[in-house]
């Protein structure tokens, strides 16, 4: 890939410790290695507070780092604290980075559920300037 093409594929995942952000990163991950492209994990809390569930510890992310680096994929994991929700972090990211390639993980949801809460997912497949893959994690028994 040269630095700067306007035709290099670069891939960005949004990333929560939870199964529907491991089935997202693991589905980036193969098709960074499909595509040969740049894999670019963004994690953010809610808002970017620290304290959210969704937030990663540095564990976590030094797990995402060593298991790319040993795969062979260039990349980069980025931890937003601007206090952005995570659907604008996803975006903003993906649009400095020039993606090609967007990859979400979604959950299943009540209907009641769709109805009253918002959905990054949901911002994320509206807004994208890019293709949005996203990828289910397993369903609540």
């Amino acid at each position: 890939m040269t630095a700067g093409s306007a035709t290099a594929e670069r891939i960005v995942v949004g990333y929560i410790p939870s199964p529907q952000g491991i089935a997202a990163f693991e589905r980036a991950k193969r098709e960074s290695l499909l595509r040969s492209a740049p894999l670019v994990v963004v994690n953010t809390g809610h808002h970017g507070n620290y304290s959210d569930a969704a937030f990663a510890t540095a564990e976590d992310l030094d797990a995402i780092d060593t298991e790319l680096t040993s795969a062979g994929i260039e990349h980069d994991v980025q931890q937003p604290t601007a206090g952005r929700d995570a659907a604008e972090e996803i975006l903003r990211v993906a649009a400095e980075q020039h993606a090609t390639l967007i990859v979400i993980g979604i959950r299943y949801r009540t209907q009641v559920g769709k109805l009253l809460l918002g959905s990054t997912a949901q911002a994320v497949l509206l807004e994208a300037t890019c293709p949005v893959l996203a990828v289910k994690g397993t369903r609540p028994a």
